[in-house]
């Protein structure tokens, strides 16, 4: 068994694809899924198809949906396997839960490698935690279940993983920023910069790159793109901590140099 929720909806059993063609039985997919190995109430399934308000036939609906996924396994399986349909998509009390192996589905695979990322981070073993998070942030093959209708449920699941995706991401560069990489990081700073017009941290990694790559009129130019955004779409300035690595730029810190310190080490140096 191999689901994939990271981009496109994919879910195959034996090499066969099981992924309904009809909208809300692959919205249940995707909930049930997403959650594997967890007991997911039938109140919480009814949510995500029709919201606050389902409608008098939603139970017995929902009871179709699942038949329908259970056939899909079936078939993929075959009549010769050990294992049934309800063995995989498992009536619980009060709910249905799918049972999948431990590196099945891509979002716990996702999870795990961010976690030991975060333990190498902790441990400041750059190498490890860069190489666990560019390892997690490979798994995604665009936005998360971009080919699937998204209800109230999953929507909250889809921005959780969206702003995980981001979060790690910026972990990964300033990994990679203490390990001296800033010349490798500069072409893919400058793109995130314009798809995140507004986001503080990688700018603050950019200016950081730019700087310690001998462009320093280039990092204020990032700083002062930022700051007309932040004025003319928010009324607001940069953070404190933006304005003091700005101040640094200027007055040419040597400290920005220091071999082994990312945007935040910076940061905090400045705050200190």
């Amino acid at each position: 068994m191999d689901i994939w929720l990271l981009g496109p909806l994919t879910a195959e059993v034996r090499g066969r694809s099981i992924v309904p063609t009809a909208a809300k039985p692959r919205q249940i997919l995707a909930l049930l899924a997403i959650h594997a190995n967890r007991v997911l109430p039938v109140g919480t399934l009814m949510e995500e198809i029709w919201g606050s308000e389902p409608p008098q036939s939603a139970l017995a609906t929902l009871h179709t949906y699942i038949l329908q996924l259970r056939r899909q396994l079936t078939a993929a399986y075959g009549a010769d396997a050990d294992v049934s349909a309800k063995d995989v998509l498992v009536t619980q009390y009060g709910g249905y839960c799918w049972q999948a192996p431990t590196d099945a589905v891509d979002v716990p695979r996702y999870e795990r490698l961010v976690a030991a990322g975060r333990v190498a981070t902790g441990e400041d073993r750059q190498e490890r935690a860069s190489a666990y998070f560019r390892e997690a942030l490979a798994l995604w093959r665009g936005s998360a279940l971009v080919d699937v209708r998204i209800g109230p449920v999953l929507s909250i699941e889809v921005a959780r993983l969206e702003e995980s995706r981001l979060g790690v991401l910026e972990r990964c560069l300033e990994a990679d920023l203490r390990l001296g990489r800033h010349a490798e990081l500069l072409t893919e700073l400058i793109e995130l910069t314009g798809r995140h017009p507004l986001h503080e941290g990688l700018h603050a990694q950019c200016m950081t790159a730019l700087y310690r790559a001998g462009r320093s009129w280039q990092a204020l130019d990032v700083y002062q793109r930022l700051r007309r955004r932040l004025a003319e779409e928010l009324g607001l300035s940069p953070s404190p901590r933006l304005q003091r690595l700005q101040q640094a730029v200027l007055s040419a810190e040597p400290w920005l140099d220091v071999p082994g310190c990312g945007e935040d080490a910076l940061l905090d140096r400045m705050i200190g």
